[in-house]
């Protein structure tokens, strides 16, 4: 696993729910022992099992269920100031909530402008009827939908949106040569593109005052 998303996880459990409880964290599914007190450093990879550690541990301690930790951290990468560029990179998607939605088919492509070796899994937009749709997320880590499924609630709140999301379950299918992957569904409902006024974005950053 990259470490960005590692470094975002340790960030998210430390600002939600303080530096003690991400010792503790640590502490438990063993990453202190190997990484030190410092954690994850966000431009090296590793092994996707210390994050699995990670996660699990969290769970026990937080006593939170899984997938409501995961959307949490969804939210928190659109929601947290010291992850901006990650709010930007998705906002450059489109004017409106729906426009963001259609772009999601190309974000694997511009991720990778950004940081070249960041590994998402491939995403695919259909629509399934008025205003609805269902996004497909294959051959990601367990649980990245519930990650998804927040990070889409809180760019609906962005873009001022009034939609309604679920996460379907993982299914396993096979790529092509015959490779089984995990294949995690979200239905997206959006009711009013233009519920509220949204937060501010403005494509060109601020000049420096």
């Amino acid at each position: 696993m990259h470490g960005l998303v590692n470094k975002a996880l340790q960030s998210f459990i430390s600002d939600a729910f303080g530096g003690v409880v991400w010792r503790d964290v640590a502490q438990h599914s063993g990453i202190t022992q190997l990484l030190g007190a410092d954690g994850f450093e966000a431009m090296q990879s590793y092994d996707d099992s210390l994050t699995e550690a990670v996660l699990d541990a969290a769970v026990v301690l937080l006593r939170r269920p899984r997938d409501s930790l995961l959307e949490d951290l969804g939210t928190y990468l659109i929601y947290n100031e010291r992850m901006e560029p990650l709010r930007r990179l998705l906002r450059f998607g489109g004017v409106s909530f729906t426009d963001f939605l259609y772009s999601l088919d190309e974000l694997q492509g511009r991720s990778h402008l950004a940081v070249p070796d960041l590994a998402l899994p491939d995403l695919a937009i259909s629509e399934v009827g008025a205003d609805r749709f269902l996004l497909t997320c294959t051959g990601g880590p367990l649980g990245f939908g519930h990650v998804m499924v927040g990070i889409l609630r809180a760019l609906a709140d962005d873009y001022g949106a009034l939609v309604v999301l679920e996460h379907q379950g993982i299914r396993l299918t096979d790529r092509a040569g015959g490779a089984p992957c995990m294949v995690e569904l979200i239905e997206i409902a959006v009711h009013d593109p233009a519920y509220h006024a949204g937060r501010r974005f403005d494509l060109a950053t601020e000049a420096a005052q």
